[in-house]
């Protein structure tokens, strides 16, 4: 049986693994060992973080609504009990987008849904 030398293959996976802990702070960027630990944690972070993206920018379009509306003499709670009566199917995120940048056209849909 021929001789298996798996340097190539060693080198690959080390060079795969300093490549995705580039940029990190002092060892974990070259060495084996405190890189492989890095790079486990960073995923478990990354994969954590990206459902916590979601819960906080759904809290983001709430309190701008709420931001938006105060002036308008409504509350959130008050406005989102409006639109399930009215049966307006805008979600919050495209509210908050329009309370932004068209204030114009969300006082419109505010005035809509108070009569």
């Amino acid at each position: 049986m021929p001789r298996v030398k798996r340097g190539v293959m060693h080198a690959k996976r080390r060079k795969n693994l300093l490549a995705k802990t580039k940029g990190m702070m002092w060892g974990r960027k070259s060495k084996i060992k405190l890189a492989k630990t890095a790079e486990l944690k960073a995923g478990k972070y990354a994969y954590r973080d990206r459902r916590l993206v979601k819960r906080d920018m759904r809290a983001l379009f709430t309190v701008r609504l709420n931001a938006a509306l105060r002036p308008l003499g409504m509350s959130y709670s008050r406005f989102i009990g409006a639109l399930k009566a009215h049966n307006v199917s805008l979600d919050r995120k495209v509210l908050s987008f329009i309370a932004k940048d068209h204030a114009s056209v969300f006082e419109a849909v505010v005035k809509s849904v108070k009569a």
